[in-house]
């Protein structure tokens, strides 16, 4: 069992607390954390990006979905903590559990900061909320093996207009509008991705997304920025910017939750789904709340034509230097052979020790950093061979992960952050001979690939509603894949962003003209391979007004693994018309050797 567990209930005992909730969010509800909220891996030892830690005084579980479902396995084995598989057959939600298993009246505790109001409101008509106590942070901050990371910020910059294509002047008024039609005279905002977006700024407090810790509450007249970054606060020139708002205050970070409880009477623009427990704890009773979808998340996915232009943009050049990485990866494990530079800085296979996953993700990375322009990852790369494929989100360690042997799979999953826009790409690559099986599992899912990049469909179509098309091709075989087909993609922000999905969970998630969304169906075979074959798509209007995805990823996909006699006509015909676009894109950013290479890949298929 884990320490840190055990530590966690004597808090518990010590408080007269009988439940105790740890989810992974910082006060902002975000996908992505900073370290220093990473308080559920702390006490788990899980390291995966979603999931939600429950500890009684007997008992303790961890509910994640399925693209964890082995990592946890693994990862939990000998914790003391049983893993909760979400939404299989006979699993009870966190919710669920709690009303079933504790008894009403109980005490549950969590840290209402990182809870949002929604959830935690669930929970008071059956127990008794403690809610001001970060328990797993007391821990954490007397634990002496580990000192937790400080939170402290980054400089946060802006970025052009000749990028976002749109004033934040004008995204405040188009912010107003929308709140005006929905009665509001205030408005929080609590998303790092959609502050940011609004004011054309950028920060690095999140590894891989390029955001700022901030709060901002938009009035009728002016605005409350609140950052953390002090020099930002401090910074005499900021309001010279073309581009930044004069009506906007700017506030230390904190500051904001002072300022809630003094808001004045009135009503108030939230997501109560987004906001923390704690803040809506602030909120005086004058204050009506309209809880509703913040207006710039659907602003902000939709985007706009510099956007979309400049993302293109950048999509070339990443779907370059992956195509050099697959070229020189296949060189190199057939070599037998860890990659070094030579004189000249380029990339080779020297005679020294096997080349692994870890080394393969840091070279993939060598290739990105040769592309002007490029600035980080958009999240850690997922380099996955063999049997490691078969874990959705598996991340290679330099210490323990696999070597790459000249057969089979290696799942490639990784992205980049660009001057022009951020990109999320997956190829799964043959390293050498591939059985029958692997042939017919890759153009399986290639073919549920193409089924989503072909569909027409009207106004007010649902990301559920396009998950099943996608799907279909191994529906038909008896197969499915545990996650979900599609999710947004943000400019210069989160790689996972909202409203746009494409999963069985999408719900009323509608996919609107302008969307940047991924198609990545996905098989994955436990203890043998993984396939996972992502492009990101922009939705456009096509012919007689219908809706219909453009691809703006250029990769080629593994000819080697392809069955030409399992595909359609016109599934060739989408093939080999992507695979022409792919070359002529791609080619004047290669080298010689390696456009040759590609001109084979992308030869036309029978």
């Amino acid at each position: 069992m884990r320490k840190q567990l055990e530590d966690l209930r004597r808090l518990m005992k010590d408080e007269g607390i009988d439940a105790y909730i740890i989810p992974t969010a910082d006060f902002h509800g975000s996908e992505y954390v900073n370290e220093y909220f990473k308080c559920r891996e702390f006490v788990s030892g899980f390291t995966g990006s979603a999931g939600t830690l429950l500890v009684t005084s007997q008992w303790a579980g961890l509910w994640t979905d399925g693209r964890y479902f082995l990592q946890a396995e693994d990862q939990l084995s000998g914790s003391g903590i049983q893993l909760m598989r979400e939404r299989e057959p006979g699993v009870p939600s966190i919710d669920e559990f709690l009303k079933k298993e504790i008894p009403q009246g109980s005490c549950l505790g969590f840290d209402g900061r990182v809870v949002s109001y929604r959830e935690a409101q669930g929970y008071e008509e059956h127990f008794k909320i403690r809610w001001d106590i970060d328990l797993a942070g007391r821990i954490w901050d007397t634990w002496t093996g580990q000192e937790r990371p400080e939170f402290c910020p980054s400089p946060i910059y802006d970025i052009p207009l000749s990028v976002t294509g749109e004033s934040a002047d004008s995204k405040l008024n188009r912010v107003r509008q929308a709140m005006k039609e929905k009665g509001a005279d205030m408005h929080l905002m609590t998303s790092l991705e959609e502050i940011a977006w609004l004011y054309n700024l950028r920060g690095n407090d999140v590894e891989h997304t390029p955001v700022f810790y901030a709060f901002a509450i938009i009035g009728s007249q002016t605005e409350r920025l609140y950052v953390l970054d002090e020099g930002f606060i401090s910074d005499a020139e900021r309001k010279t910017k073309a581009d930044f708002p004069e009506t906007t205050n700017i506030l230390p970070y904190y500051k904001v939750f002072d300022d809630l409880k003094n808001l004045s009477a009135g009503k108030l623009l939230l997501s109560e789904e987004r906001i923390s427990y704690a803040m809506a704890k602030c909120l005086p009773e004058t204050v009506e709340i309209i809880d509703d979808a913040n207006p710039a998340e659907l602003m902000k996915a939709i985007k706009n034509r510099t956007e979309i232009s400049c993302t293109k943009q950048a999509h070339i050049k990443d779907g370059a230097a992956v195509t050099q990485f697959i070229y020189w990866i296949k060189n190199a494990v057939v070599q037998g052979a860890k990659p070094a530079s030579d004189a000249e800085g380029k990339l080779t296979a020297a005679d020294c020790d096997g080349l692994t996953e870890a080394y393969a993700a840091d070279y993939l990375l060598e290739f990105r950093h040769r592309q002007k322009g490029f600035r980080d990852l958009s999240f850690a790369t997922i380099a996955a061979y063999g049997s490691n494929g078969a874990i959705v989100h598996y991340s290679p360690e330099q210490e323990t992960c696999a070597e790459l042997k000249p057969e089979g799979f290696l799942l490639l999953d990784s992205g980049g952050q660009y001057d022009e826009g951020t990109t999320d790409i997956t190829r799964t690559i043959a390293l050498g001979p591939l059985t029958e099986e692997m042939k017919t599992n890759y153009t399986l899912v290639l073919k549920s690939h193409i089924a989503l990049a072909s569909a027409r469909f009207p106004e007010g179509t649902t990301g559920a509603q396009l998950d099943k098309i996608a799907r279909k091709p191994l529906y038909d075989a008896g197969l499915d894949f545990n996650h979900g087909t599609g999710h947004g993609v943000g400019h210069l922000l989160s790689v996972h962003e909202g409203p746009n999905k494409i999963s069985p969970l999408g719900g009323s998630s509608i996919i609107r003209e302008g969307m940047i969304t991924s198609d990545e169906p996905g098989l994955y075979l436990t203890g043998q391979y993984g396939i996972r074959l992502e492009n990101e798509i922009l939705c456009v209007r096509g012919e007689g007004g219908m809706l219909e995805f453009e691809p703006i990823t250029w990769c080629p996909w593994e000819r080697k693994a392809i069955m030409p006699e399992m595909l359609t006509e016109t599934e060739k015909s989408w093939l080999n018309n992507y695979h022409r676009k792919v070359y002529e894109k791609l080619q004047p950013l290669l080298d010689e050797e390696t456009a040759d290479w590609l001109k084979t890949q992308t030869e036309i298929i029978y």
